[in-house]
């Protein structure tokens, strides 16, 4: 039978330092969330208001802007606090819910980003026939399957993590709820959560990780392929943006998890940590705008549209 919880609640340690560094921290991690809500807001409302936007590249763009609107929601808030509140409980239901949304949003971008592999891959790839094997019914299905996935890593991480019994300190040395700072906080036998934690995490960011990587080999094939030079500088910057945020994205993850000092080193935990969580949403919209002439002119068009109205 399974040990639950003799804890009703949880202690979010944030980070260290005196009022004066977590106030320090405080603004910087205000402003980077600030400018993620923002900037993937607005490009949701920039791809809504264009005309020449609404197409299946753009849905799942806009797909990918509401994830990290709620990636970055589901911890910053929270780690905002911890710099400022003396008192930083949280909840047993606050922290395991935390937990659910993150595993949730975290593995619906990881599995989101193979269907904008896939789309990419087909445009390019087999341009004949992308209107019949992309289509928005298709384009449903992919974001809806990304969801699906990251409720079934969400349910098994947290059904797993919080069956657990944490009958000794309920410190948590992060600013959220985590794998490892939990799992550092148990007193029961942990071997099939790891276990768990690495095969079946592992797989996925694997998996992921080699579909997109095998999608942009045939990609970068196919334009290599392609005669004048304009023809292949148009086809690589339609995924050179994608591949930039995949980069970015899978990157971080193998660091923070793929690696055992990821789980050993609390403090390094807590940098990687605000690093997928806060600071890759923030630059998600400026790559996928600095680096798209359709989203640069969308911008134009909607500048000018409001200065006229002004």
């Amino acid at each position: 039978m399974a040990n639950f919880t003799q804890a009703s609640e949880f202690v979010l340690l944030g980070f260290r330092g005196g009022p004066g560094v977590r106030k320090a921290i405080f603004l910087v991690l205000l402003v980077l969330y600030l400018l993620a809500v923002v900037g993937n807001l607005g490009m949701i409302m920039v791809i809504r208001a264009d005309v020449h936007l609404l197409t299946l590249m753009y849905d799942f763009l806009q797909s990918l802007s509401f994830l990290d609107v709620c990636y970055s929601s589901t911890t910053a808030p929270r780690a905002l606090a911890t710099c400022l509140e003396e008192d930083r409980r949280v909840s047993f239901a606050g922290c395991a819910s935390q937990f659910f949304f993150l595993s949730l949003f975290g593995t619906t971008e990881a599995f989101l980003l193979v269907a904008m592999a896939y789309d990419r891959f087909t445009a390019i790839c087999s341009p004949l026939l992308y209107s019949v094997s992309m289509t928005r019914q298709v384009c449903v299905l992919l974001v809806s399957g990304s969801y699906a996935g990251g409720v079934v890593n969400a349910v098994t991480q947290t059904t797993m993590t919080f069956r657990l019994s944490f009958c000794g300190s309920n410190e948590i040395n992060d600013f959220f709820c985590d794998v490892p700072p939990l799992l550092s906080l148990s007193c029961s036998d942990i071997f099939v959560n790891q276990l768990v934690l690495l095969s079946f995490c592992g797989s996925i960011i694997v998996s992921t990780f080699l579909v997109v990587l095998v999608s942009y080999t045939q990609i970068i094939s196919t334009i290599l392929k392609i005669r004048t030079a304009q023809g292949r500088q148009k086809a690589f910057s339609t995924c050179a943006s994608h591949l930039t945020g995949v980069c970015l994205f899978f990157g971080t993850v193998f660091f923070m998890y793929a690696q055992p000092s990821a789980v050993s080193s609390m403090e390094q935990s807590k940098v990687v940590s605000i690093f997928y969580t806060v600071v890759i949403p923030m630059l998600n919209p400026l790559i996928y705008s600095l680096r798209n002439k359709d989203v640069q002119q969308a911008l134009q068009r909607g500048k000018q549209k409001l200065s006229m109205v002004l």
